[in-house]
């Protein structure tokens, strides 16, 4: 299962592990991705996204419809089915 959050496509950055020599080796940096089950009054549904916990906060912030639609808007989902 690919570490992308459903609604801004975060997915994992490429950096350096740096010892206390200063030895630099690749290592890879998660978002922090959570499972979450948002309640859709509109539609009256129930929906389950992988997200990240910046957009959870968003979220309780928006509202999911909203930020539904404005992932639409900039391209970031393409078409989410609600229902």
């Amino acid at each position: 299962m690919s570490k992308v959050c459903d609604i801004t496509g975060k997915r994992p950055r490429v950096g350096n592990k740096v010892s206390h020599a200063n030895n630099k080796t690749k290592r890879r940096f998660y978002p922090n991705l959570q499972f979450k089950k948002f309640y859709v009054p509109e539609t009256n549904s129930w929906i389950v996204l992988r997200v990240s916990t910046s957009v959870i906060r968003t979220i309780n912030k928006k509202g999911i419809l909203e930020v539904i639609k404005e992932a639409q808007r900039k391209g970031t989902i393409s078409q989410l089915i609600v229902g």
